[in-house]
Parts: structure tokens; C-alpha cells; sequence
């Protein structure tokens, strides 16, 4: 069992950076491959980044492709998500997710969920 919690959104400017924490409770997180998501108002959920159990391979969605980058240190049971150059369309709830494989960019790939965090950029 996999219990994840989100932090670090808020509203930012067009151009902006922000970047979210995702803290893992269970001494197994390092066993999992993480990724973010997100959902955007009126739309389905769409995947944004994911990363291996070791950190070693990372995957990114086109539409943050060079902006975002995914981390995590197991050592804090922590993933990240550094987002630069922010845009308008950038703004979604921002959600962290628990699951094994290689690049897995779908959501029934993924075993566990956070409640998710706000993001809004502004033009």
C-alpha cells in the first residue's frame, strides 16, 4: 500500500516556474514507477511525465517536452516535478500516481493516486 500526497501548486504567471512535491508514505516506494498527470477544467485526465523505480529513465508528454522535468529522491520517498516556461494551458490539478512497468503513461497502469494539487498560470 502506497499512500501519495501533492504539494506545491499555486498560481503563477505566464513564463513562471513552480515544483510540485509528491510524498510517498511505505518503505516500497522505490519499488514503484511514478508519474504526473493532469486534468484541466472540462477535460479528461492526460499523462505528463513518468519516471522508473530507479530515476534512471524518464518520459515526457510533447506538451512539456524541454519545460518539465521529473525527479525523485527515494532516500525522502519524494518525486518532483519541476515546471518552467509555464503557460495558460499549463493550468489543471496536478495529480501524482503509483505503478510498475517501463514508460507507463496510461492511468490504468497506475495502482495508486493522490488527491491531487492546483495549478494556475496566468496570462
Amino acid at each position: 500500500q502506497v499512500q501519495l500526497v501533492e504539494s506545491g501548486g499555486g498560481l503563477v504567471q505566464t513564463g513562471g516556474s513552480l515544483r510540485l512535491s509528491c510524498a510517498a508514505s511505505g518503505r516500497t516506494f522505490s519499488r514503484y514507477a511514478m508519474g504526473w498527470f493532469r486534468q484541466a477544467p472540462g477535460k479528461e485526465r492526460e499523462f505528463v511525465a513518468t519516471i522508473s523505480w530507479s530515476g534512471g529513465s524518464t518520459y515526457y508528454a510533447d506538451s512539456v517536452k524541454g519545460r518539465f522535468t521529473i525527479s525523485r529522491d527515494n532516500a525522502k520517498n519524494t518525486m518532483y516535478l519541476q515546471m518552467n516556461s509555464l503557460k495558460p494551458e499549463d493550468t489543471a490539478v496536478y495529480y501524482c500516481a503509483a505503478g510498475q512497468g517501463l514508460r507507463i503513461v496510461r492511468e490504468y497502469e497506475y495502482n495508486y493516486w493522490g488527491q491531487g494539487t492546483q495549478v494556475t498560470v496566468s496570462s
